[in-house]
C-alpha cells in the first residue's frame, strides 16, 4: 500500500505542533506495520515478537488521543472522537489482548489470522485520523489549545520512542508558592509537604468535582493508567472508554443520591491485578462534593503470605 507524503498544511507547522507529530508518528506506524506484515511467526518468531512489541506502543498514541486531543475538542463542541473513535481504540486493544494469549498457547493460525485483522484495523485507523479526525481539529482548535497540549503529550509519549518535543516548553507558574501551615484535621502541612504525599502514594489518586469535572490526579512516577494535564476540567464520563460510561455514571448518581458511598472493581491489566475504588467525598453536613478515585496494582500485595518482622534489606 503507498501512503503520501505529509501534506503541505501539515508540513507548515512547527516542528513540536501536536497534529504534525500525529501524522509523522502515523509514518512511524505505518512501516511498522508493514514489518509486522513481512514478520513470520513460524520462520522467525523473534522477530516477530519484537515487531509486535513495538506496535503494541500503539497504546500510547491511542491515551494521548483520550486524554489530550478529545478534551480539547470536546470543549470546542466536538464529541464524536470520544465515542466512536475511543470505542474502536478499544475493539484494537482487544484484538491486541487476544494476540498475547494466542503467542502463549502457541495457538499459531489464530495469531497469523488476527495479525491481518490487527493491521487491517490499524490502517483504517490511521485513514480516518488523516481524512476527518486531525483536518477538523485543525479547522476546530486554537494556537493557546495546541499551546498547551504540547506538555502532556510528551507526558504520555510516543510510538517511536526516540521521538521528542524539539522545543521546550516554560514549566506553568500560578503565582509564589504559599509555604506557610496549612491546617488539617489533624496536624499541619504546607503546600509543598501535601503535593509530594501524593505523588508519592503507591496509588493513582483522581478527584472529580460535585460538577462531575476533573480537578486533580496525582502525578506519580509509575501510574497504572496514563493521565495529563488536558484531562482537569474535563466532565468525568469522557474520561473513560464507552463501554464502561454506563457504570461510571451509574456510581455518581447513585454517590450523589447518598445511597452509596464506595464501589470497587478489580480487573486484569498487562497481566498485573489492578484493584479500582470509588469513595464519594462528602462536607460535615453530608453534601456531596465530589468523587475520589482509585487506582492501585496489587499483584504482589495478593502473594502476601505468613508474616515479616524483620527488615530485609541486608540480606
Amino acid at each position: 500500500m503507498h501512503y503520501p507524503k505529509l501534506p503541505d498544511y501539515i508540513t507548515g507547522l512547527p516542528e513540536n505542533h501536536s497534529l504534525r507529530v500525529y501524522f509523522e508518528e502515523n509514518e512511524f506506524i505505518k512501516k511498522l506495520l508493514v514489518e509486522l506484515q513481512m514478520a513470520s511467526p513460524v520462520q522467525d518468531f523473534q522477530k516477530f515478537i519484537n515487531v509486535f512489541n513495538h506496535v503494541c506502543a500503539i497504546e500510547k498514541r491511542y491515551a494521548r488521543k483520550e486524554n489530550q486531543l478529545f478534551p480539547f475538542l470536546e470543549k470546542r463542541g466536538w464529541y464524536g472522537p470520544s465515542q466512536g473513535m475511543w470505542a474502536f481504540h478499544d475493539s484494537i486493544r482487544d484484538i491486541i489482548r487476544a494476540i498475547r494469549v494466542q503467542i502463549e498457547s502457541k495457538d499459531i493460525a489464530s495469531v497469523t489470522e488476527n495479525i491481518r485483522i490487527l493491521i487491517e484495523n490499524m490502517h483504517h485507523m490511521i485513514h480516518v485520523e488523516e481524512n476527518r479526525l486531525f483536518p477538523n481539529a485543525l479547522q476546530l482548535l486554537q494556537p493557546e489549545d495546541w499551546d498547551a497540549m504540547i506538555a502532556g503529550d510528551e507526558e504520555i509519549g510516543w510510538v517511536d520512542q526516540d521521538r521528542r518535543v524539539t522545543k521546550e516548553q516554560p514549566e506553568k507558574t500560578t503565582g509564589p508558592l504559599d509555604l506557610s501551615k496549612l491546617k488539617m484535621d489533624e496536624g499541619f502541612l504546607n503546600l509543598e509537604q501535601i503535593n509530594l504525599i501524593l505523588k508519592f502514594l503507591p496509588v493513582d489518586v483522581t478527584f472529580v468535582d460535585e460538577n462531575d469535572k476533573v480537578a486533580f490526579y496525582n502525578r506519580g512516577e509509575e501510574r497504572v493508567f496514563p493521565r495529563s494535564a488536558g484531562v482537569i476540567g474535563r466532565e468525568v464520563r469522557f474520561c473513560h472508554p464507552p463501554k464502561s460510561v454506563d457504570t461510571v455514571l451509574r456510581i455518581l448518581e447513585e454517590f450523589k443520591a447518598g445511597r452509596k458511598d464506595e464501589a470497587e472493581f478489580w480487573i486484569q491489566f498487562k497481566g498485573r491485578t489492578i484493584h479500582i475504588r470509588y469513595f464519594a467525598v462528602r462536607d460535615k453536613e453530608k453534601n456531596y462534593k465530589g468523587v475520589l478515585e482509585m487506582s492501585q496494582d496489587i499483584t504482589d500485595i495478593q502473594k502476601i503470605q505468613g508474616e515479616k518482622r524483620l527488615l530485609s534489606w541486608d540480606q
